[in-house]
């Protein structure tokens, strides 16, 4: 269980080591590989499930992202900036 003052967990990233083969990665605090997965398999996985968390951008493997209500909320929040 995470405590009060924890640090919050870094975002998955894309990464290419050659062509063809694409990575979602997590790094730990040294900047080495924590967790990855194959992008592929990561997308099907979320087609084939619909999660109850709902997370913040960049954490898509720990739940599905938020999204904001209707289409015209998020046309006037993106037009006013907030």
């Amino acid at each position: 269980m995470p405590t009060k003052g924890s640090r919050k967990t870094s975002k998955r990233t894309v990464v290419q080591p050659h062509r063809g083969d694409r990575r979602y990665v997590r790094r730990n605090k040294a900047g080495q590989f924590k967790k990855e997965v194959n992008v592929g398999r990561s997308l099907a996985a979320d087609r084939r499930r619909k999660a109850k968390t709902k997370v913040a951008k960049g954490q898509g493997d720990r739940g599905d992202t938020k999204r904001g209500g209707s289409v015209v909320k998020r046309i006037v929040r993106k037009l006013t900036g907030g």
